[in-house]
């Protein structure tokens, strides 16, 4: 399974109550596909404000999009949570719903060793024929994924990928070392070209909801040996890349790009709690930073 090297973690609408806002959803799939060039989609992942979401509002929304999307880019669901049981339930779910994929998280909070994140990978992976993509973001679950246990479970047949929110150095051995077709994603928009200039396939991303082609021509350089082409594009988005997690301090992903999409006349609506919409101040500074890619 090739999910492309662009791959967007899609936004949840909601309306003015905090609903899913489920007639909202095919014209973001649209502008994703369309406009952005993106080659897959996550649904309810983090940017999806999945721990907000029940089990049946991500089926409903994993089948909408699939539904939607009709072939057009791959549907990725992000079925991993820190219950082992519950992300096995939901990936069978999905599976059942129709996605391409699932995008399983280093389980959060409760910290486990590298043999209980060994184990519960595998004991996903073992439940579904799905791709997996193994998902380690260190700096929200408090738990890296080392690269000697990623290379392990990419032995599996089926664990097919990993979006990496780790130092460069992980994601140049992982990618030095993974077995072949193995893909390795760079989870952090601003450190995509540096961990493509290191081995990852792609991106896993925020941004290209609001710059996606421009990702798009990155990454194509990149791939076509223009490194001079593709550094010039990634300094050129850099400031939407800082300015969607730090205006002008750092917020809680998806506030900033929710209200960057709102400028685009995208009906997202605002975000659920615990997290709160952006302030006055940090409007106007989204308002700046998206002027300049209008």
């Amino acid at each position: 399974m090739d999910f492309g090297r662009l791959i967007t973690a899609m936004v949840t609408p909601f309306d003015e109550h905090g609903e899913v806002a489920w007639e909202h959803i095919p014209a973001l799939i649209d502008m994703l596909i369309e406009r952005q060039r993106t080659q897959s989609i996550v649904v309810f992942g983090t940017t999806g404000e999945s721990p907000t979401l029940s089990d049946e509002e991500k089926i409903k929304l994993l089948e909408i999009a699939v539904r939607h999307a009709a072939g057009r880019c791959k549907i990725i669901a992000g079925t991993g949570s820190n219950d082992t049981q519950h992300s096995v339930e939901l990936t069978r779910e999905a599976e059942k719903a129709g996605a391409d994929g699932v995008l399983l998280v280093v389980p959060y909070y409760n910290r486990p060793n590298q043999a209980g994140l060994y184990a519960h990978f595998a004991a996903i992976a073992q439940a579904t024929s799905l791709p997996v993509m193994l998902y380690n973001v260190p700096s929200r679950t408090a738990s890296n994924l080392e690269g000697a246990t990623t290379l392990r479970l990419a032995q599996l047949p089926n664990v097919v990928a990993v979006k990496e929110c780790g130092p460069a150095d992980q994601v140049a051995y992982i990618a030095a070392n993974a077995p072949a077709g193995f893909r390795v994603y760079s989870g952090d928009d601003a450190a995509s070209l540096p961990a493509l200039s290191v081995g990852a396939y792609g991106i896993v991303s925020v941004a290209s909801h609001v710059v996606g082609e421009r990702m798009s021509h990155m990454l194509a350089a990149h791939a076509g040996g223009d490194a001079a082409g593709a550094t010039r594009v990634y300094h050129s988005l850099l400031p939407v890349f800082k300015g969607l997690f730090a205006c002008p301090h750092p917020v809680p992903n998806p506030v900033a790009v929710k209200y960057a999409l709102t400028l685009r006349g995208y009906a997202v609506g605002g975000v659920r709690l615990p997290l709160v919409d952006a302030t006055d101040q940090e409007k106007r500074y989204i308002e700046h930073f998206m002027a300049e890619f209008s």
